[in-house]
């Protein structure tokens, strides 16, 4: 299939060139050629650009509307880039995207989710329960720093800011016992050595899974999503070819949740979605301020129906 022979009743034929629009880390970037390669296996005929853009995430400045929370700095750029015509479709971390879009912009298509895991990265082997007393473990996640503090009070839990590389990197250099990860994330920057490894820069750490059952996912952890322009049927037409149809569902039903909790990034929210067959299960974890342990639940239903099911979640956490 070529962008040169195929056309959309009352659209015109897709486009011959597609600009992505992306982060400037090493991470965003990794992410943003795997869209361009599987746009490239189905449209070989298809020109692809791509366009970094610098967001205020990357240069580690805090929120200026602490409603948003931190996921604004990382999308709001790209998303004016794309609503400008600058770019034509986005690349995020989906788990990056505020729970509300912005107008005029949809999330058109997703890759196959990859692992939704914590990992404790740590500097010699342990998992949660043998990490030292009262020991320092790192992490920019308040999602993450509720679950640990859950399950092991006495840490001392520090801030942890910067891409990938840099939080190794600070690893390495610090008196931490260790800092958590996402998997997702390591994967795809080769940065798993072995199965319980990680290699960095000359440096090797122990990495230990965290269990679900605590430390449930950010929603869309794991998801690269790609948003376009609403209305953009001769873009949307390209990307469709893409797109993983269960993690779709699933994306929409954890960002169903969070919108009705408007759970985003600086709110300690854990949910995730999961298919089997035609069946969807969600569950939903929500720490309140001051509460040592959180509010859970979980719903299954036919995965058809994802955002009734998040709806019904939401209800059934918050006792409505």
């Amino acid at each position: 299939m070529s962008a040169e022979n195929i056309s959309i009743g009352g659209h015109g034929p897709p486009p011959r060139k597609i600009v992505l629009g992306t982060r400037g880390s090493e991470l965003a970037r990794t992410q943003t050629t795997a869209v361009a390669n599987g746009l490239r296996a189905h449209w070989p005929g298809l020109t692809i650009e791509t366009k970094i853009i610098r967001t205020p995430g990357d240069e580690g400045k805090k929120p200026v509307d602490l409603h948003a929370g931190r996921k604004g700095l990382f999308t709001a750029e790209i998303e004016r880039a794309l609503l400008a015509g600058d770019v034509d479709l986005a690349v995020h971390s989906a788990k990056d995207l505020p729970s509300e879009l912005t107008a005029g912009t949809e999330i058109a298509v997703v890759l196959p989710r990859a692992s939704v895991d914590d990992v404790l990265v740590a500097t010699t082997p342990c998992d949660l329960e043998s990490i030292p007393m009262n020991g320092i473990v790192a992490t920019g996640s308040i999602r993450r720093k509720h679950q640990l503090h859950w399950k092991r009070p006495d840490l001392e839990i520090v801030d942890l800011r910067g891409n990938v590389p840099t939080r190794l990197s600070k690893l390495a250099k610090s008196e931490w016992h260790a800092i958590v990860l996402a998997r997702a994330g390591l994967e795809r920057l080769g940065f798993v050595e072995q199965k319980d490894r990680v290699a960095f820069a000359g440096n090797e750490f122990s990495a230990t899974l965290l269990p679900q059952e605590v430390f449930l996912p950010a929603g869309g952890q794991g998801v690269i999503a790609v948003q376009i322009r609403s209305g953009d049927d001769r873009v949307k037409v390209v990307v469709d070819s893409i797109n993983d149809f269960d993690t779709r569902l699933c994306l929409r039903a954890e960002r169903e949740f969070l919108r009705l909790l408007h759970g985003d990034c600086n709110q300690p929210v854990g949910v995730l979605a999961t298919i089997k067959g035609t069946m969807m299960k969600i569950r939903g974890q929500v720490f309140d301020l001051g509460a040592t342990a959180p509010r859970e639940g979980a719903i299954e239903g036919p995965s058809a129906d994802a955002e009734s099911l998040a709806a019904e979640l939401f209800r059934k956490i918050n006792g409505g």
